[in-house]
């Protein structure tokens, strides 16, 4: 579970201008009228940099969020989708330290021709309040021309403000075969049972907080939930995140050790104690706060977050959890941005066109692939007899109920 490495540090002052941007107060009369259109509506992107910086981030309200494009390459755009036609009176863009230099703001009706609204080359990152646009259109897209850093282009939010009213959602329908995605409690507590089952050999995946052990895979002590590593940095950031909520705790101590031996299958510095600690610390409902939100943020939302944008229902939203869970989310060729690349070379998502069935097939040779180049993970099974049985059965919202088989072991999830 290789996380990418996180350079770009976080402009608190920018993020705070752009949560206190007021009704623009230097518009036109009808200014009162302007509310907020883009919060949480669909957003595409020329690239990412990886799972865990989707477009979607841009538009979501959160502030820690982010959409970052790949690296080293002009130009990238991010777009919005805005459900309808609406008049346009300002945006705001508040850059990661990845901004930049020149971009242009553009609108368009059909999201294929374009009219550009705003236009600069001077960009110098921070945040960019963007007033009396006088647009219209339905789509908004910020394109990025020339790059200010050596990375990417990098967005903490995209808003867009106009006086017509935000499109409502369509209402996300519930029950059996409609289409309820992962995000729903009832569906993500499958999907931790089904995950469980192959990290944990138990669908009970509640009473994993104390699970460790070295299963010899090269990356360390292998831990918790899903599965965190002392080898991958993830292992690091449970237990940083549990002692910034409690310090002094039986694991601050091992923080050292662990930022000393990430990267490595090394053990120095953690044993003989820490494997006890840690099956002491999980008692702690803090310590298991910290379990899922490690879980949460770096895995389970960036890759239901990335199927949803691919078009991909609850099924395909899994296959994508389960394979960042194992592969980590990097661009590599068995990391999950690798497995996805190869699958998008071999065919198209349903955002694209294509069949969700023939893409899901192509997602999971690739994803066996990267797993047979692993001697701890050349035991396929948590695809052969789990996932590619729920795609055969066309069970693509993941309904119960289950019937699956991990390293030869049976599970049933009847509701």
């Amino acid at each position: 579970m290789v996380k990418p490495p996180v350079r770009l540090a976080l402009v608190t002052a920018a993020l705070a201008a752009v949560a206190a941007v007021p009704v623009l107060s230097t518009a036109p009369a009808d200014a009162a009228e302007e509310s907020v259109l883009s919060r949480g509506r669909p957003a595409t992107s020329s690239s990412v940099e990886a799972a865990e910086y989707a477009a979607g981030n841009a538009v979501d309200g959160d502030a820690g969020t982010r959409w970052a494009s790949a690296e080293g390459a002009d130009p990238q755009w991010l777009r919005v989708d805005l459900g309808a036609v609406r008049t346009i009176t300002h945006v705001t863009v508040a850059w990661e330290t990845a901004f930049a230099r020149a971009y242009q703001i553009q609108t368009s009706t059909d999201g294929a021709a374009w009219t550009t609204v705003y236009s600069t080359g001077g960009g110098d990152g921070g945040v960019d309040d963007l007033t009396g646009l006088a647009a219209s259109g339905r789509y908004v897209r910020l394109y990025g021309t020339v790059r200010g850093t050596e990375w990417g282009y990098s967005v903490w939010e995209l808003t867009v403000y106009g006086t017509g009213g935000a499109a409502t959602p369509s209402p996300t329908p519930t029950g059996p075969g409609t289409g309820v995605d992962l995000f729903d409690p009832h569906k993500k507590d499958i999907a931790m049972q089904i995950v469980s089952s192959a990290e944990n050999s138990s669908l009970d995946w509640r009473a994993q907080y104390g699970y460790i052990e070295d299963i010899g895979d090269g990356r360390g002590y292998t831990a918790g939930i899903i599965g965190f590593c002392s080898g991958t940095g993830d292992m690091l950031e449970v237990v940083q995140r549990y002692t910034n909520a409690v310090p002094g705790n039986v694991l601050a101590k091992y923080l050292p050790a662990l930022r000393a031996v990430n990267g490595t299958d090394s053990h120095a510095g953690l044993d003989p104690g820490f494997p006890g600690d840690w099956r002491t610390a999980a008692r702690d409902p803090a310590f298991q706060r910290a379990q899922d939100a490690e879980r949460d943020e770096t895995y389970f939302n960036p890759a239901v977050n990335q199927a949803k944008q691919d078009g991909l229902r609850a099924l395909g939203q899994f296959v994508y959890y389960d394979a960042i869970v194992m592969h980590g989310p990097g661009s590599d060729p068995v990391s999950f941005g690798g497995i996805r690349a190869t699958a998008l070379s071999r065919a198209r998502p349903p955002s694209q066109g294509g069949s969700e069935v023939t893409y899901l097939h192509a997602f999971l040779d690739a994803r066996v692939a990267a797993m047979k180049t692993e001697e701890a993970h050349s035991d396929t099974s948590r695809v052969d007899t789990a996932q590619r049985v729920f795609l055969n059965n066309g069970n693509l919202d993941l309904d119960p109920p289950l019937s699956w088989r991990v390293y030869g072991d049976p599970y049933t999830i009847s509701s």
